[in-house]
């Protein structure tokens, strides 16, 4: 995405078409914009062609965008799990990986990043009706893996508001209720987590669309991500306009959550009825 977002300011600085970018080096313009979104690897070929048509010339600039492509077509850890995974996800977990900043709303069941392994297994189980333990206990690894981006020294900030109704639909027994919802207590105390709970009592809210996550990218050239997953699918939304909306349901459930203190209290409350 980086790479890409660096070709599409260069094209545009010299007012290049994405139809003559395409036919520099022997593609279509849709690959051109597929590769300024990211959604594409890279040839080194190609991009030498491009840097060359965008009067590149710096040895020094090249060599730091080829160095981008040559990473670029690095696979990332979370790969060696494709074969558990459908095949729009290994893209969102290469984005979270790459994000500063998370900010999400959930009410299906916890976030992947906070729940524990227990829940994570009857989450999966219950997704994956038929597979094999050996695939859900990969599965159940590969969210293991991710949380631990949480807790390393460079951990984005992971702003998350839960409805109530993923804290009461029942995954798993009892002990594994109680056992997620002390762990939410205990993550909510970390000082890169911000979590909020949208109770039942506050009714209609601006999370009626359902969940979604928003990423954010340390450098300026990337714009945001919303990520949208869907029962066979999933939609990446990056057009400024779109964000903006998400961005704006996400303002207005933490203006209308409880802070994160009480939040807190809210699931000691669930905790000791459960």
């Amino acid at each position: 995405m980086l790479l890409g977002s660096q070709l599409r300011r260069l094209r545009e600085a010299r007012g290049i078409t994405r139809e003559a970018a395409g036919y520099s080096i022997r593609a279509s313009e849709s690959k051109i914009s597929r590769m300024e979104l990211g959604r594409v690897s890279f040839k080194t070929r190609d991009v030498e062609d491009l840097l060359t048509l965008y009067g590149i010339t710096d040895e020094a600039e090249r060599q730091s965008l080829l160095s981008l492509a040559r990473e670029a077509n690095v696979a990332g850890w979370w790969h060696s799990y494709s074969d558990v995974l459908p095949n729009w996800f290994p893209t969102y977990v290469g984005l979270e990986g790459a994000a500063t900043l998370l900010r999400a709303y959930e009410v299906q069941f916890v976030h992947g990043l906070l729940q524990t392994e227990e829940y994570a297994r009857a989450v999966v189980r219950r997704g994956m009706k038929g597979a094999s333990v050996d695939d859900v206990e990969r599965r159940v690894a590969l969210r293991l893996e991710r949380q631990k981006h949480l807790f390393s020294d460079n951990a984005p900030e992971f702003h998350i508001v839960l409805d109530e109704a993923a804290l009461r639909r029942p995954y798993g027994d009892r002990e594994v209720m109680r056992g997620q919802l002390q762990h939410l207590i205990d993550i909510s105390e970390r000082p890169n987590v911000r979590l909020q709970v949208m109770p039942f009592s506050f009714g209609g809210h601006s999370g009626e669309s359902g969940a979604f996550t928003i990423l954010s990218f340390p450098e300026s050239d990337l714009s945001d991500v919303v990520y949208l997953e869907q029962l066979t699918s999933a939609l990446y939304l990056d057009k400024r306009e779109d964000v903006a909306q998400y961005e704006q349901a996400l303002k207005e459930l933490q203006q209308d959550s409880p802070g994160p203190d009480e939040s807190r209290d809210l699931l000691r409350g669930l905790l000791q009825l459960s």
